[in-house]
């Protein structure tokens, strides 16, 4: 398929630079038309002008500058896309932020909340909005993207990997209620990316993101990370009718096999595999532990 997001209309939060923009992008190569949000506007557009001259007939880009922790900014950027399109097929919430650096009894509780206002209720808040036209549709797509603080602990970004493990339950949760309406939800792992975001971790400082972290960080920053084009590849999937009945996953874009699941519907929708779980002492090999 050339163009498997060929006439498919997609809200992707955080849009105007990194991910969000190449996602962007790659959606405009498959055919979509594009609701672009973000707070800053400037950048909105620029990035609005950098993917014009990649239109095709009948496609439309349009920029909406958006707060997604703020319920009354969502409701707008809703009512307004499908006013505009009159449809929602997809949603990426991309939009996030890591918030404070330090450990928790150091850092600023305002800013620990906004974090979690952004990445968790943010992503919740959209979701809310677009639902009731996919679900008249009976048919959508929403996109999550995570990040390491789903699966690992991140000492010293408490605010960020709370946040993440969070959305993920959510939208494994999500799935299951939207799943008789055929709306696939899923999650990206989008693997280790040289965004503004590393930026920041480097900004602060070992003695705030501890040495360890910055270390890593600091070697990414040097060897280039995981490309942008891997996870933009894998929501370009997770946005098209082949991946339709892969949902409630968390997916990473580097290193699953997605792109042959659809051969394995059946095995994906009966077991827990790419989810999050707990780990008991017997998938380790310890039977002291559980019975």
């Amino acid at each position: 398929m050339l163009l498997p997001l060929k006439g498919k209309i997609a809200i992707i939060t955080g849009a105007n630079q990194g991910l969000g923009l190449e996602i962007s992008h790659k959606y405009i190569k498959a055919g979509a038309s594009l609701v672009m949000c973000a707070r800053n506007i400037d950048l909105l557009q620029k990035a609005q002008a950098k993917l014009t001259h990649n239109l095709t007939p009948g496609q439309v880009i349009e920029v909406v500058s958006t707060d997604v922790s703020n319920a009354g900014s969502v409701e707008q950027l809703a009512n307004f896309a499908i006013q505009r399109f009159e449809r929602i097929d997809i949603l990426v919430n991309n939009a996030g932020i890591y918030g404070p650096m330090g450990t928790i009894e150091m850092i600023d509780w305002a800013e620990w909340v906004k974090a979690i206002e952004i990445n968790l209720f943010g992503s919740i808040l959209m979701c809310k909005a677009v639902l009731p036209i996919m679900k008249k549709q009976n048919k959508g797509k929403i996109i999550q993207l995570s990040g390491g603080g789903a699966t690992n602990p991140m000492p010293n970004i408490s605010a960020y990997a709370v946040s993440k493990a969070a959305i993920v339950r959510f939208a494994e949760t999500l799935a299951e209620e939207v799943r008789e309406f055929h709306i696939d939800v899923n999650s990206i792992a989008p693997g280790s990316l040289n965004t503004r975001m590393l930026d920041e971790v480097l900004n602060a400082g070992p003695v705030k993101v501890g040495q360890a972290f910055f270390d890593k960080c600091l070697k990414q920053k040097e060897t280039g990370g995981t490309g942008l084009n891997f996870c933009a590849d894998l929501a370009v999937f997770l946005a098209s009718d082949a991946s339709n009945g892969i949902t409630a996953k968390l997916i990473s874009a580097l290193w699953d096999q997605w792109d042959h699941w659809p051969e394995h519907l059946e095995e994906l929708d009966s077991t827990d595999i790419y989810t999050l779980r707990r780990i008991t002492g017997r998938d380790r090999g310890f039977s002291w532990g559980d019975k």
